[in-house]
Parts: structure tokens; C-alpha cells; sequence
């Protein structure tokens, strides 16, 4: 199984590895500084393959901040063996799961963030947002990387297949095909808004866990999904009527 490891902006690394019975690639983000972030880690299996990628890029002992979308396996299964080699490193992620359940899986105290802090990484800024729900975790949160404008969102865009790391092609379009697949995203009145919130972040660079790092137009592709996201979400509130 083979990590592929692309610099998708200034200092923020892709490591990519497809799951063949999963058909999913499976994507961890570095973003490089003073106090290196990684944000997800990838299941247990996946770890000593996606160590040695980033260990490529830079000593695992120096790994300030490791975050996460949400609890689940493929964003934080190996948290554990992360923190056992890289000594240096703290877990951050949302106040509320630190609190429910962060707090007693990690082998470290993590730390709790508040929504719209920002972790300065050297030269780059990392923002915490939280999105419960959004899209599926109740502990839901992304990370936009100012300097840059690089948005790591998570599930988003979920698209199943082997990407190449880099597109500007259009990815609304693989993404609800996998949500027809998978059913995985919470369909609420909030979802809508939220996506839209991130929109108006104007990023210029998506970092998708499971598909290409996007290139394209980043606001106009959150807000089609955000709109398309409104129609299943009245399709599905008619037919449970219905």
C-alpha cells in the first residue's frame, strides 16, 4: 500500500493512500511551520504507512498539533500511536468532544478549542471552525488555513474511485453521487448554512479526506453542494411525509 505525499499549497502536504476494499482514498493534510499541524491521522492500519510519508517531509518529533474532522476511525483511529511518536505533539479539536470524549481516548490531555480560534503555525494560521453535524459527526469541525486560504474540509466532497492529487475539475457532481452510495450526510436545516459559511470564507484550495485536493472554483462548488444539499434535504422531508 503506497502513500502518495503532494505539496498542495505553500508548507500543506497531502498524504494520500488508497483503500482498495474500501475504494476510497484516505487523506491526511500536514501544514509545515514553527509547530507542525497535522490534521487527521488515518486508521490504525494505515499508520505506519502514512508515518513514513510524513516522516519524509519532516522528523515525526517535530509535530506540534495533531486535529481532526470528528470522532472516527479514519480521522483519528491511530491518535494514539501519533502521540506515542511524536513526543512533542498535542491533540486539539473542539471544545465540547474534548470534553464528552477526546479527553479520556487520547493517551495525552488534548487541547480544547473554541470555534474561530486560531493555532499560529510559524508563518501559517489555522483556524478552528465548528460544524456540528456538518457533515454527518455532532462533533464536527474543519480547518482553514489563512495564510494560504486552504479549507481541510473533512468528508466534504466525498468521492469514492482513485483521484489524482491535484484537479480543477468539477467535484459536486462525484460527491453526490457518493452521498447517493453512502447516505453519510446528516440532512438538516443547518447544513445548508454552514456549507454556505464556508463559501464566504473564499478559499482558494479545498483539501478534500476523501478525493483530489481542489483547485477550482472553491466557492462556487460549496455553494452548489450547499444547494443540492437543500434539495435532498426536501425530497426526503416530502417523502417522509409523504
Amino acid at each position: 500500500m503506497d502513500t502518495e505525499t503532494t505539496e498542495i499549497a505553500p508548507d500543506v502536504y497531502r498524504f494520500s493512500t488508497y483503500v482498495s476494499d474500501a475504494n476510497l482514498v484516505m487523506n491526511q493534510y500536514l501544514i509545515d511551520g514553527d509547530e507542525p499541524l497535522l490534521f487527521h491521522m488515518g486508521q490504525r492500519a494505515l499508520f505506519s504507512f502514512t508515518s513514513a510519508a510524513v516522516g519524509r517531509v519532516l522528523p515525526l518529533e517535530r509535530l506540534r498539533w495533531i486535529t481532526f474532522g470528528h470522532v472516527e476511525a479514519d480521522e483519528c483511529g491511530s491518535m494514539n500511536s501519533w502521540l506515542a511518536a511524536a513526543p512533542n505533539a498535542e491533540v486539539a479539536h473542539g471544545a465540547l468532544s474534548c470534553f464528552v470524549q477526546v479527553d479520556d481516548l487520547a493517551d495525552r490531555r488534548p487541547r480544547p478549542l473554541q470555534d474561530g480560534e486560531v493555532i499560529e503555525v510559524g508563518a501559517r494560521r489555522v483556524r478552528h471552525i465548528d460544524t456540528p453535524h456538518v457533515p454527518h459527526g455532532w462533533d464536527a469541525c474543519l480547518v482553514y488555513e489563512e495564510t494560504t486560504s486552504t479549507l481541510l474540509c473533512g468528508d466534504l466532497f466525498t468521492a469514492f474511485g482513485r483521484h489524482p492529487a491535484v484537479t480543477d475539475s468539477e467535484i459536486v457532481g462525484p460527491a453526490l453521487a457518493g452521498e447517493e452510495l453512502g447516505h453519510a450526510t446528516a440532512l438538516t436545516p443547518a447544513l445548508g448554512p454552514t456549507i454556505r459559511g464556508l463559501a464566504d470564507l473564499a478559499p482558494r484550495t479545498l483539501g478534500l479526506m476523501h478525493g483530489p485536493a481542489y483547485t477550482g472554483d472553491c466557492a462556487g462548488a460549496l455553494r452548489e453542494l450547499a444547494a443540492a444539499y437543500e434539495e435532498l434535504l426536501e425530497a426526503e422531508g416530502e417523502r417522509l411525509r409523504g
